[in-house]
């Protein structure tokens, strides 16, 4: 109402927008107690959180995050060189497939030709646990680290 000229104090606008039904957007609540059991073990965390390497083409990580666009959500994939923190492959998609992290990583070979094995550590989300992203590990000489799924902590206040 401020940017439109007029004059009011915060309690009215509470109340006329209680009077109204009208309320903030707000993000999902997560409930309180414990999701999903038991963590699973799908692969060895083999990286062990140990990440400082002694040498490039050692040890690459890779996740996914999404962006909000006018258009939807883009989902980006993006590899990481754990010994010079910087990004050796990515990619870009409007969906969360296994191919966006197919993309990334086959940029990431591409840019980097490795000689020996390579570990690359991911999180457990489905598309590094397919048998498309298992079956191009294994053809390019490259060693999967998982980590493992944590338990929500509970508070101890």
């Amino acid at each position: 109402m401020l940017d439109h000229g007029e004059t009011c104090c915060p309690n009215r606008v509470a109340r006329l927008t209680r009077i109204a039904g009208i309320r903030a957007q707000i993000g999902y609540k997560r409930r309180p107690g414990i999701y999903g059991g038991r963590p699973s073990v799908v692969i060895d965390n083999t990286l062990d959180r140990q990440f400082d390497v002694e040498a490039p083409d050692k040890a690459w990580f890779t996740d996914i995050t999404y962006i909000r666009t006018g258009e939807g959500f883009a989902y980006l994939a993006v590899v990481i060189d754990l010994y010079s923190r910087r990004v050796i492959g990515w990619s870009l998609r409007s969906r969360q497939t296994t191919d966006v992290v197919l993309q990334a990583l086959l940029m990431a070979v591409w840019r980097r030709k490795p000689k020996e094995q390579v570990l690359v550590h991911s999180d457990q989300g489905s598309q590094f646990t397919s048998m498309d992203w298992a079956a191009f590990l294994k053809h390019h000489n490259l060693v999967h680290s998982m980590s493992r799924r944590e338990l929500p902590r509970q508070c101890s206040c």
